[in-house]
């Protein structure tokens, strides 16, 4: 059995561009006891994965060079030899970019792929929707009426975000990066107001006009200027969760700004960053109730494909230029395909 691998060639200084990345292909070794065969059905890329292309210290270790990069992954098991998984189960887990891959099974979650599309649990139903109920429940603890801001609001977590402030009677605001987005947002999400930050001249207006009352919770997937222009907005005790700063994933220099400690003091806000694997004891419970509102029909996801495990850079890349609307997933293979 012959698999493609997509290794991290070298490390990017600044964007990173298709020269970080190499194709191989080589053979898989004989399975096992113990182990799974599995093959790739969707795979997740995610900003985050950005940090673990460098060597600078972080949350979780930088990937190495030369060697597969890892992610999230839905995969189907097409030989086995661990009893805990049958051929032609489908699994999500971290794995990696390989269109085969051996595992011994530890870290694999069974999903069931008649409750709800494969993507979704590399989406609502993954990471990203966990992130998003985690650090909007838990940090952001929303009250009904209160104003809330998302920026990165088109994103995987930001929809997720607003639409759960939604329901929990919020406000809800969201900075977005097209005229596209902005509608989606507004007309298919119920987002309050929306704001595209490419084409508004003035972010710090445009915020204070679409927060007549404050800003009691910010959910902060960009960092930079747009939370720059947030934080003069926040009224007393806002929570501010931080969540992801891909405005400045690239950047070969340390930025300075505003300095928010003086803000924050003087609304005794609370500023908290986060990852998801901080509540990992109660993912169950996330996944449960995520579920129960996208069957209830409160909560709608939007998923941006691109097919072929080829494309899996490309649209990594894309990420950074803000294409994708909602999760970007890459579909590798269909289950039972031989």
């Amino acid at each position: 059995m012959k698999t493609r691998s997509i290794l991290l060639n070298s490390r990017p200084q600044g964007m990173p561009t298709q020269e970080n990345f190499k194709f191989t292909e080589e053979d898989l070794p004989e399975l096992q006891e113990g182990e799974v065969l599995l093959k790739a059905l969707y795979v997740s890329v995610d900003p985050y994965m950005r940090g673990r292309m460098s060597d600078a210290k972080s949350y979780a270790a930088p990937y190495k060079v030369h060697e597969p990069i890892m992610g999230g992954i839905v995969a189907e098991v097409v030989e086995s030899r661990n009893n805990q998984y049958k051929k032609g189960t489908i699994v999500e887990g971290r794995l990696p970019w390989q269109t085969y891959s051996i595992s011994q099974g530890k870290g694999l979650n069974v999903i069931d792929p008649d409750l709800a599309p494969l993507g979704y649990y590399l989406g609502v139903l993954g990471m990203p929707g966990l992130t998003a109920y985690f650090g909007l429940l838990r940090i952001g603890d929303p009250k009904e009426g209160e104003t809330v801001v998302v920026s990165g609001a088109a994103g995987a977590v930001g929809t997720v975000v607003g639409q759960i402030a939604k329901i929990k009677g919020c406000r809800v605001v969201g900075i977005a990066g097209s005229d596209d987005k902005m509608k989606y947002l507004q007309g298919k999400l119920g987002f309050d107001e929306a704001i595209n930050y490419k084409t508004t001249d003035n972010i710090a207006a445009a915020l204070e006009a679409a927060c007549p009352d404050g800003v009691d919770i910010y959910f902060d997937n960009v960092g930079g200027e747009i939370s720059d222009a947030v934080y003069p907005l926040l009224n007393n005790f806002a929570r501010i969760a931080v969540c992801g700063q891909i405005s400045l994933y690239n950047t070969t220099t340390q930025p300075t700004g505003p300095r928010v400690e003086p803000i924050l003091l003087r609304t005794k806000s609370l500023m908290k960053g986060f990852i998801v694997g901080d509540y990992a004891s109660d993912f169950r419970q996330g996944v449960k109730e995520l579920a129960a509102w996208v069957k209830d029909g409160k909560l709608q996801y939007e998923q941006t494909i691109t097919d072929g495990f080829d494309q899996i850079p490309d649209a990594f890349l894309g990420l950074f230029k803000g294409e994708n609307t909602g999760k970007q997933l890459v579909h590798v293979a269909d289950p039972g395909e031989e």
